[in-house]
């Protein structure tokens, strides 16, 4: 794991930075201070992560930690716009790692270059404040769903593949929350279906991980009348730009979170 200094107190060159967030209402100066504080955790520094990522840093989240073993291809620089073409045969996170810190030097950026897995994982999510599913594995977001209900940590997460994408959060801090579980539950038959076999629409990875950030952030600045995709499901048509949002309930019998 590798980490960037920083300098998270409000000063004025901070207050100039964030100002067009500060100046919001529901957000102040407060808001700004609990961004400072926080830790996310973002899995995955692809598509979805890299805005998702950039959006977190200029937002001014104190420390983010970023976590991917794999390294930039040339596919990936279709949609992967962190990355450049001299990243390529890199590693994502530090590519990655590198434009956060050029955008924002004022944040800790800490790296993770492997595949998060057991007590790896459960001992990075448990060191944070949310975590952002940025992944495309099925498998991994179980794993990763498992984790964030084990240590009552909000996940926000999101999928995009062709020209459908969607989003939600799961808050296990809260009592009618569903988890990842109860909405996909995990089967043995599930068939894996990658971007690369599918294909994936480049700007529908970037309105999805822009979601995300944007759902994380309120969550961490705790933004007065926002509501979080909690027990929601946002699906969206970038072929014809439809947007629709789907009540998603808890499985009271669920094996992760039910019990």
């Amino acid at each position: 794991m590798t980490s960037s200094a920083a300098r998270p107190d409000l000063d004025d060159e901070a207050l100039l930075r964030y100002s067009r967030h500060i100046l919001l209402d529901e957000w102040g100066v407060a808001g700004q201070e609990r961004l400072a504080a926080a830790h996310a955790l973002i899995i995955g520094a692809g598509g979805l992560g890299c805005p998702a990522a950039l959006f977190l840093a200029s937002a001014g989240v104190g420390t983010i930690t970023i976590a991917d073993h794999d390294r930039v291809d040339l596919t990936n620089l279709q949609r992967q716009i962190a990355h450049e073409t001299a990243s390529v045969g890199e590693l994502k996170v530090e590519s990655l790692a590198r434009r956060l810190t050029a955008i924002n030097p004022r944040i800790h950026v800490r790296t993770i270059a492997q595949r998060l897995d057991g007590d790896a994982l459960r001992d990075a999510v448990a060191d944070a404040d949310v975590v952002l599913d940025c992944t495309d594995r099925f498998a991994t977001r179980h794993a990763i769903n498992r984790a964030c209900v084990a240590a009552k940590k909000p996940l926000v997460s999101g999928a995009a593949i062709r020209f459908d994408g969607q989003v939600s959060v799961f808050d296990p801090r809260v009592e009618t929350s569903p988890c990842y579980h109860c909405v996909y539950p995990e089967t043995k038959d599930f068939e894996e279906t990658a971007c690369a076999e599918m294909g994936v629409f480049a700007p529908l990875v970037g309105i999805v991980g822009s979601l995300q950030a944007a759902e994380a952030l309120k969550l961490l600045a705790s933004i007065d009348g926002a509501e979080a995709l909690c027990g929601r499901l946002l699906t969206i048509d970038a072929k014809t730009m439809e947007m629709s949002t789907l009540r998603i309930k808890r499985d009271a019998a669920c094996m992760i979170c039910g019990v």
